[in-house]
């Protein structure tokens, strides 16, 4: 068997999975997709091992901001995002990149 499995991703993103439950979607066109599916779908991300930049749901990280969704780049450790309802995911996906850079 097998000890480690290689993956592509240069990083990963966390996102709040109880944030993202409370505003029942609030991204995309409608308004009606989570930020991590959301994320999954900008080019270079993805939840496969083959994705540039993994994006990962996690369980609550305790800020808990109001119709916002905390996420943090593994890259920038030092600084965590609160992304407001209904941001552009294309903008946001931009800023991730070159962020990590």
């Amino acid at each position: 068997m097998k000890d480690h499995v290689r993956a592509h991703w240069s990083g990963a993103i966390l996102v709040c999975g109880k944030c993202s439950k409370k505003l029942d979607g609030g991204f995309g066109d409608k308004g009606r997709t989570s930020l991590a599916k959301a994320l999954k779908r900008e080019p270079g991300f993805g939840k496969g091992r083959k994705a540039g930049i993994g994006v990962v749901e996690t369980k609550c990280v305790g800020i808990c901001p109001k119709r916002g969704v905390v996420v943090v780049d593994t890259r920038t450790p030092d600084r965590w995002r609160i992304v407001a309802e209904g941001a552009d995911v294309a903008l946001l996906g931009d800023e991730l990149h070159s962020s990590g850079r």
